[in-house]
């Protein structure tokens, strides 16, 4: 039953491409089969033990975690150019790391149970669950695919998260997945399926919210911008290719002051835009070029676009300082030019992916040789907005985008826009293009900001503050495209006070065990007197 679970907790998200709406229906009895395992007694009629409970809730994470990441195995091998036994070998180490978190959920289930009734543990159940997520956000820094993820198409459902966060979508859906299980013996024998009922009815009421057309959610436009998606091999893929610096930077500057896809009709008629069709802001994505931010030549063509368009320039490039000692540093960084050609500074990307532009717990990766020395980047240390015409723009670097409670600063901070800029190139035709997207979505659900968002190799696209993609191009092709966009500065509650739904899980958490152990042992002190 656990190892079914982790298949079902896989179907609700991407395999590959776009994920249909009859697999997203999955993810409301995924977590069924694993919590009836929990639950369940041995052959001797006892419960199970905590032990038990927390490998039987492992295994399936362990499982779950190699499916949903499978990507890195490629990642590592096609485009990092890594061995495919080590490769294989840091895909199975990964997921018998974070499937740890599985694991703790298991015991904290099984560990509730041996302290309260079956329907008290039911309805503990999503309050473990997101606490468990949150663990997986502050410890290790991986909250990839929670599962409230499976619902950003459900224009009804997300109206949660910009109160309380994926998480809280999370929580709901943990809910209904412990509904099916509940059997309360208060309501007697000829109600015991009502529970079940409800979860299904619940079901195909979400379900008919993600088909159900919202035409009364539009999101007003004041400005253009122009995405370029360049579209530049990656890893080992790109040996051989030729193309120099200055051939690029050229390429990229004639897409974007003359770009292939202009605005679409509908943004025109719908919103009024100028008739000019001017861009106010061109964004270059995360790509592996080259570039470097304090060379003259990239300055100078950046300053020159800038001029030429009359419009704000975000270009990704390498920033390298020096520590006292003399070694260098590298940053990923985000460079920013004004419409009058100035150099108006950068944003250097504050969480970076591990093994991608660092390597966690190195040591582990013996195997691996020295093949992960040049994963040497640091991350930034201040989460810079930046300002023109009265406009503030938050820029954030491809996988930032998973975490929520940091970016929602940026519109803390006063960012009336969201910038993405991504380099989705080394997942090649995996599942983690889109399941990255969706997750870009929801932080423009959470803040009810306008995201623009820029990628190398797809997917490039403009996404309104409902989390719905009002623009896009087709992935594998270098273009740009011209979208319409707005500005907010209105703050939601989420933006405010980012996580707080999911620590009063946490509190909840604790304040279950703490009354039980409170009452065990009043109880044996009952006993001893």
């Amino acid at each position: 039953m656990a190892l079914v679970s982790a298949v079902l907790q896989f179907l609700p998200f991407s395999i590959a491409g776009p994920v249909p709406l009859w697999r997203r229906v999955f993810c409301w009895v995924c977590l069924v089969p694993l919590l009836h395992a929990l639950l369940s007694r041995n052959r001797a009629g006892e419960l199970l033990r905590p032990y038990q409970t927390a490998l039987l809730a492992y295994v399936s994470g362990v499982l779950w975690y190699a499916g949903n990441c499978f990507w890195i195995y490629r990642t590592m091998h096609v485009y990092g150019n890594i061995p495919s036994i080590a490769s294989f070998g840091i895909l199975i180490l990964f997921a018998l790391y974070v499937g740890l978190y599985q694991a703790l959920f298991g015991v904290l289930v099984g560990a509730l149970h041996a302290m309260y009734s079956r329907t008290t543990v039911l309805l503990a159940i999503p309050f473990l669950w997101v606490a468990v997520e949150l663990a997986r956000a502050r410890i290790t820094g991986f909250p990839w695919d929670l599962l409230g993820y499976t619902q950003v198409d459900n224009l009804t459902l997300t109206r949660i998260a910009p109160w309380a966060g994926v998480m809280g979508i999370s929580f709901v859906i943990a809910a209904i997945n412990a509904l099916w299980l509940m059997q309360p013996a208060a309501i007697g024998r000829r109600a015991k399926y009502l529970p079940a009922g409800i979860a299904a009815l619940l079901v195909i009421l979400a379900t008919f919210a993600v088909t159900r057309n919202h035409p009364e959610v539009t999101e007003p436009t004041q400005a253009v911008a122009t995405l370029l998606q360049e579209n530049l091999s990656v890893g080992s893929e790109a040996i051989g290719d030729t193309e120099t610096k200055q051939q690029m930077l050229a390429a990229f500057s004639q897409l974007s002051l003359h770009p292939s896809i202009g605005l679409a009709p509908k943004d025109r008629r719908l919103y009024g835009l100028p008739v000019d069709d001017r861009s106010q802001i061109i964004i270059w994505p995360e790509a592996p070029t080259d570039f470097v931010d304090s060379d003259p030549i990239l300055r100078h063509a950046m300053s020159s676009l800038a001029l030429q368009a009359g419009a704000l320039v975000i270009v990704n490039d390498v920033t390298v300082a020096s520590y006292k000692d003399g070694r260098s540093k590298l940053y990923n960084s985000a460079s920013f030019y004004f419409p009058d050609g100035s150099y108006a500074g950068r944003y250097d990307k504050m969480h970076l992916v591990p093994f991608g532009e660092y390597t966690p717990y190195k040591p582990l990766f013996f195997f691996a040789g020295h093949l992960l020395d040049d994963l040497i980047f640091v991350p930034g240390t201040q989460r810079n907005l930046f300002r023109a015409a009265g406009k503030n723009y938050g820029v954030f670097i491809c996988y930032e985008s998973i975490f929520g409670d940091e970016l929602r600063q940026f519109s803390l901070e006063g960012a009336q826009v969201l910038i993405n800029i991504s380099d989705d190139g080394w997942y090649g035709d995996t599942s983690a293009p889109w399941e990255h997207l969706d997750m870009v979505r929801m932080r423009a659900i959470e803040n009810r900001r306008w995201v623009l968002r820029a990628t190398n190799t797809g997917i490039t696209a403009a996404i309104d503050p409902s989390g719905r993609i009002t623009a896009t191009i087709p992935r594998h092709i270098r273009t740009s495209v011209q979208v319409a966009f707005g500005y907010r500065n209105d703050i939601t509650f989420y933006s405010r006070y980012g996580d707080w739904f999911a620590w009063l899980c946490v509190l909840v958490t604790v304040v279950l065990f703490a009354f039980s152990f409170g009452r065990q042992r009043f109880i044996a002190q009952s006993q001893v007197n």
